[in-house]
């Protein structure tokens, strides 16, 4: 008995995930399906949140990784200062600079989201957004530079892209 309910219970929640991930990808073709699921279901607190505790449990995943990238950034300049030729420092400090900027957004974002306050936690989520992209298109700026960030870059973007889908849902789910 024990057994058929966990079951059950684990069943409902890869559908909750699944549920959310394909309405996401619907309404937002910016929202890959495949790394919106992987990405909820291997997140702690997943098995047992409702769609509002994914949309929290996205937007922790994007603060995650905007604290892992800007650790990274810093020790590309610090380990590899001699080695980095002047355009990828200057970008890497630009990143540092947008990556820093993006861990006080992402963390206003997320209390306005607490308080239910979506249209705040929207701004301040493509904000975050924006510094990835801004900072991806600034390696792009010279041809041929080598990008250090891209998969980083992606990871934030489409983090934010995933937690804006699920305030979309809450909040046409409220009117």
């Amino acid at each position: 008995m024990l057994c058929s309910f966990l079951f059950l219970s684990i069943h409902a929640q890869t559908t909750l995930i699944h549920g959310t991930c394909e309405i996401c990808s619907q309404q937002d073709p910016l929202v890959n399906y495949q790394f919106c699921i992987t990405s909820l279901q291997d997140a702690s607190g997943s098995r047992h949140a409702d769609i509002r505790g994914l949309g929290k449990i996205s937007i922790k995943l994007t603060q995650k990784n905007l604290t892992d990238t800007r650790s990274y950034i810093k020790n590309l300049l610090k380990n590899n200062i001699k080695k980095l030729n002047s355009y990828v420092k200057m970008r890497l400090e630009d990143c540092l600079e947008l990556y820093s900027d993006s861990i006080a957004d992402i963390k206003r974002a997320m209390d306005n989201y607490k308080s239910k306050h979506y249209h705040e936690a929207n701004i301040q989520l493509s904000s975050v957004m924006e510094a990835a992209t801004t900072c991806e298109n600034g390696f792009k700026e010279k041809h041929k530079a080598v990008t250090l960030l891209t998969k980083r870059n992606n990871a934030t973007f489409e983090l934010s892209v995933i937690g804006l889908s699920i305030m979309r849902i809450l909040q046409n789910d409220a009117n």
